[in-house]
């Protein structure tokens, strides 16, 4: 048998069930985020982990140009060298009937006779090589994959020059290669690049290794600083060409992977809080009005000797069995959204396995944080049920004194009818309570404003990118830096319309503390085709004796313009320059650092050198060119503009992408509720004036134009207000989506604050609707009894 306060407590729920499964889906959502996105952050780092110990992935990597087998033999008896791996790498191009350009990949060598010691592979279908059968090749699964390739399938390639052809005997994986994009490139298109691995005496002997290997392998013991081993392996292997040892955190594709967990990271202490804040606020106004409309119900429970603590837990109970419906709900949808993107990153960054794992603390804490956050938004309404009287709370309230308040002209008030008067009066007599709706409303806009905002700043990156900084339609890369005859060659060739020399050289940034691992990317003088671009998108005049950083690598040396950075360069004769910061370049992309090419060169003592070049092209001879270019054995790659901008449109709508969607559609649907509840809270409030006005006279549509007409006005007032929410929320997002590989603008999109107040605006006129729908059916007598 239920007690006479909990019967009351069920039928209390059941009367406002809307406003209470508004806020508890409001609720659910932000516990929702928090269960997805912890899980997910949880499922990503255990598999990252296990992944990289199960296949030994190093810890340190030094590539270099040609270096003696020996010296794997010294470095294994470093102090903090626990197991060290030499082995062979180099690009190759990959040739398919279908395919007009040369597919990029990446050859690595695999030991004959015994597995790895560091970076082993995943075999995902098929078998491992054979030795003696020196044309067998691994490919990496994601290429076969999106090209039809299977096992038993063969494929020609060219390896330093020379065409051969390979029998694809299995198809794998591997920890290293996550993330894989082409070299040069920042996103991987699985269609463009691929990874493919064979016999160690088979790639020595196609790339001229014999008794060499081209990149070191190491792992420390833990708690070691790499700092001492990568000067080491520098000065071992700097005569023999060394290209700078990096650790597992320069690694592209465990910083992209590490990236993406901290962007998740950043996003669940940002998102979630919001939404339960919105929760907790609704709350509040649910329970301040509803204790305030029962005041006479609190004076006669008191006065038949239910003390202050039971009247308060009675109304905490109300709050407590919303919050935790909220919770359970939103626990079982974090757990099927994260599921959900589970299987999308599983697909996207390549791993053989990905099982989303919840903590049980995350389950316990989402419903305790659910819990608090209610109760606050209770408490301090609650803490009046002990204030009160119960000679007090039978009597109603002092009438509030209007005498101080905001008047509006009788001259104003004289233009507008009877119905419109009492909107206007009710709203300028409770000042409070009208600045608290359109708070409520103009968060639940922000939210809506602020992913809409974010989606739109992922497009204007790419056409930052794709259209203002780079200009042109294709570039190629050449195996080895050439001269200027190169340039005009390419000029010359059919369709070419313009030709733009350009010099990669990887380089090491030093400012005070700070290192990154880079590209120095040296431009023409006035360059038309790839430019770098200041913050209002117009171009950077390359200085002589400087150097542009972009705003993302300035961020990570923490330097300023005017600032001397040590640039170490990892090509050639590999001076150490002390070069000073000339102007900060606005970048979507990536984190480069510009040029002059002429003034790079001298510096290298290498005049009139380009790495590859810039074209734009007429498209009408575009195959002609493609054909061309194919047969040229000093063009290492060939990228078409089109196919990098589709690539990184895909990374954009996969990944973190798919966790913007996600949030885009609970934005949507908490809109609604919040504006749902503020039109229901007021309705219940207004019930019996409404019936009042009925009783008086008024016509059913003249007495709902006195309370939609209330929340018409709110909520045209909220929209601004949840314009410079949005703003800010988005600003905190973008924040969070942002890294060193793609920034994410904070600007101010007019489609989306549009948008999000149309979507305010359709959340009116439903709940509206709904709410008129009530009012019509509200039974008169009922609502003008005096409650008891």
């Amino acid at each position: 048998m239920l007690a006479s306060l909990d019967q009351k407590l069920l039928r209390d729920l059941w009367r406002v069930r809307g406003q209470a499964l508004a806020i508890a889906v409001v609720m659910a959502f932000g516990v929702m985020l928090m269960v997805m996105m912890d899980g997910l952050i949880n499922s990503l780092s255990e598999t990252k982990r296990s992944y990289y110990e199960r296949y030994r992935l190093a810890q340190v990597f030094a590539p270099v140009k040609r270096a003696p087998k020996h010296l794997l033999q010294q470095i294994a008896h470093w102090p903090d060298v626990t197991a060290v791996e030499g082995r062979i790498s180099g690009g190759a191009l990959i040739n398919l009937p279908e395919e007009t350009i040369p597919i990029r990949a990446q050859a690595v060598s695999l030991p004959d006779y015994r597995a790895p010691r560091l970076n082993d592979i995943y075999l995902a279908e098929g078998r491992r090589l054979d030795p003696t059968h020196k044309n067998e090749i691994l490919l990496l699964e994601g290429f076969a994959n999106a090209r039809g390739i299977q096992p038993g399938d063969y494929l020609t390639a060219t390896l330093n020059g020379a065409r051969r052809s390979f029998h694809v005997v299995g198809l794998a994986q591997a920890p290293e290669f996550l993330y894989t994009p082409a070299p040069g490139e920042i996103v991987p298109d699985d269609k463009r690049f691929a990874v493919f691995w064979m016999s160690e005496d088979a790639l020595a002997a196609a790339l001229d290794m014999d008794g060499a290997f081209n990149e070191v392998l190491l792992t420390q013991p833990l708690g070691v600083n790499s700092a001492h081993l990568l000067y080491q392996l520098d000065q071992l292997l700097m005569s023999y060409g060394a290209l700078g040892a990096y650790t597992l955190d320069d690694h592209l594709s465990n910083r992209f992977i590490s990236e993406e967990i901290q962007q998740l990271e950043n996003s669940n202490r940002v998102v979630p809080p919001v939404f339960m804040g919105v929760a907790a606020f609704l709350l509040y106004i649910v329970i301040s009005r509803m204790v305030q409309s029962e005041r006479e119900q609190i004076g006669l429970l008191k006065a038949f000797g239910y003390t202050g603590w039971e009247i308060s837990l009675h109304y905490l109970k109300f709050v407590l069995l919303i919050a935790i419906f909220g919770a359970l709900l939103g626990c079982v949808l974090g757990v099927l959204g994260g599921r959900g993107l589970s299987g999308v990153y599983q697909l996207y960054y390549k791993f053989p396995f990905l099982l989303f794992r919840l903590d049980p603390a995350t389950v316990i804490s989402s419903v305790l944080v659910s819990i608090v956050v209610a109760c606050a938004g209770a408490a301090w309404v609650v803490r009046r049920v002990f204030a009160l009287t119960p000679a007090q709370a039978m009597r109603p309230p002092t009438p509030t004194d209007f005498s101080t308040g905001l008047r509006f002209g009788q001259g104003l008030l004289a233009k507008f009818d009877q119905p419109t008067r009492m909107v206007l009066r009710t709203l300028n007599r409770h000042p409070l309570k009208t600045m608290m709706s359109i708070g409520g409303i103009a968060l639940g806009m922000a939210l809506s404003a602020g992913m809409l905002n974010v989606l739109t700043a992922f497009d204007r990156t790419l056409a930052f990118s794709f259209e203002q900084v780079d200009r042109s339609d294709l570039n190629v890369n050449f195996v080895e830096p050439l001269g200027p005859d190169s340039l005009y060659y390419l000029a010359r060739l059919p369709g070419v319309l313009a030709a733009e020399g350009v010099r990669d050289v990887p380089a090491i940034f030093h400012f005070g503390r700070e290192r990154y691992r880079g590209v120095v990317t040296a431009l023409a003088p006035a360059p038309q085709l790839f430019r770098s671009l200041d913050k209002h998108g117009q171009p950077i005049a390359l200085p002589q004796q400087g150097i542009v950083l972009s705003k993302a690598l300035a961020g990570q040396l923490k330097v300023q313009n005017g600032d001397t950075l040590l640039v170490d360069i990892r090509q050639g004769r590999r001076p150490k320059l002390p070069i000073q910061v000339a102007a900060i370049a606005e970048t979507m992309t990536g984190a480069p650092a510009y040029m002059d090419l002429k003034a790079l060169n001298r510096l290298m003592f290498e005049p009139g050198r380009v790495s590859g070049a810039h074209l734009r092209i007429d498209m009408h001879h575009a195959q002609t060119l493609y054909a061309k270019l194919k047969d040229m054995p000093a063009i290492a790659s060939v990228n078409l503009k089109n196919h990098s901008r589709q690539a990184m449109e895909k990374m954009m709508d996969e990944g973190a992408g798919a966790t913007r969607y996600v949030m885009m559609i609970i934005a949507a649907v908490i809109t609604f509720g919040i504006v749902y509840n503020s039109a229901r809270i007021a309705f219940a409030e207004r019930a019996r004036d409404l019936a009042s006005l009925r009783v008086m006279g008024l016509t059913k549509s003249e007495a709902a134009f006195v309370l939609l007409g209330e929340l018409g006005i709110i909520t045209l007032l909220a929209i601004p207000v949840g314009c410079a929410f949005g703003y800010g929320l988005s600003a905190l997002i973008s924040a969070g989506f942002s890294n060193d590989l793609y920034q994410v603008p904070v600007t101010v999109v007019p489609t989306a604050y549009g948008s999000a107040a149309v979507a305010v605006l359709l959340a009116a006129l439903g709940s509206g609707y709904l709410i008129k729908r009530d009012l019509d059916r509200l039974d008169l007598v009922g609502a003008l009894k005096t409650r008891e």
